[in-house]
């Protein structure tokens, strides 16, 4: 078996799992903490914007900001210049989740990176960046037939 694929699959679901936990303390579920991120950097984007930013398409956004409008965390209007478009924005409440998510995902990271050393986190991300760029290559590179 691939030790490392083996190992890497069974940290992702239980991170997974963490961070789901973390993220339905605050209502939110999975993933609609991304959502919200894109929106805290950048208020008023496009789901098709936000879809490229994730690596997600763009109905995924639509969905999502479909429950999240219902929630209350944002509203859709549409664009002032280009009525095809419509635009997310968040509102207050949106907003308000900011500060105790990322703590909320700080903490976390904090708990399960305890036990290395500052220079094992620093290996581990430049090795898990090198990981990621190599699957991300690989998705973007045709196959040989």
């Amino acid at each position: 078996m691939p030790e490392f694929l083996d190992l890497h699959g069974k940290t992702s679901k239980a991170l997974r799992a963490l961070a789901d936990g973390a993220m339905r303390r605050h209502g939110l579920h999975l993933g609609q903490n991304h959502l919200l991120s894109a929106l805290w950097e950048q208020d008023g984007r496009t789901p098709g914007e936000i879809a490229a930013a994730l690596n997600v398409t763009t109905p995924t956004v639509v969905k999502m900001a479909t429950r999240m409008a219902t929630a209350g965390l944002l509203i859709r209007r549409r664009d002032d210049r280009d009525n095809r478009l419509v635009r997310l924005w968040l509102t207050d409440a949106g907003r308000a989740l900011q500060e105790p998510v990322e703590a909320e995902r700080w903490a976390m990271e904090d708990h399960v990176l305890a036990d290395l050393t500052p220079a094992e986190r620093a290996l581990l991300l430049a090795a898990l960046t090198k990981v990621h760029q190599a699957a991300t290559n690989l998705l973007t590179t045709p196959a040989d037939t």
